[in-house]
């Protein structure tokens, strides 16, 4: 079993940064895959990043190429998410999420954390 625990989110003005974090507990021993993954209120999650068990391989929705950045500490099992030029539209809750293997559904996802507000105002 893998317990997620998110942390970081809050309220910023647009452009703003934040920096989310997640840690992983429990089973820290197999390799994961590590993701992002964003829920705004009506609308279906949708992926927003991940990681490979190595960090060398990261992937990222079009919607924030270039803006967000993935990273992981695995001696610290944590992954975390640097937002950067935070867009109203970026206002959702987001999760953290670990799978065995890569992909951007979220019921390919076995472990989830509880989420974290972000809400960018205009």
């Amino acid at each position: 079993q893998v317990q997620l625990d998110e942390s970081g989110g809050g309220s910023v003005q647009t452009g703003g940064t934040l920096r989310l974090s997640c840690a992983r507990s429990g089973d820290t021993n197999s390799h994961y895959y590590m993701a992002w993954f964003r829920q705004a209120p009506g609308m279906e999650r949708e992926f927003v990043a991940s990681t490979s068990y190595s960090g060398t391989f990261t992937y990222y929705a079009d919607s924030v190429k270039g803006r967000f950045t993935i990273s992981r500490d695995n001696a610290k099992n944590t992954v975390d998410l640097q937002m950067d030029m935070l867009k109203p539209e970026d206002t959702a809750v987001y999760y953290c999420a670990a799978s065995p293997y890569y992909s951007r559904t979220p019921d390919q996802y076995p472990y989830w954390g509880q989420g974290t507000q972000v809400t960018v105002s205009s």
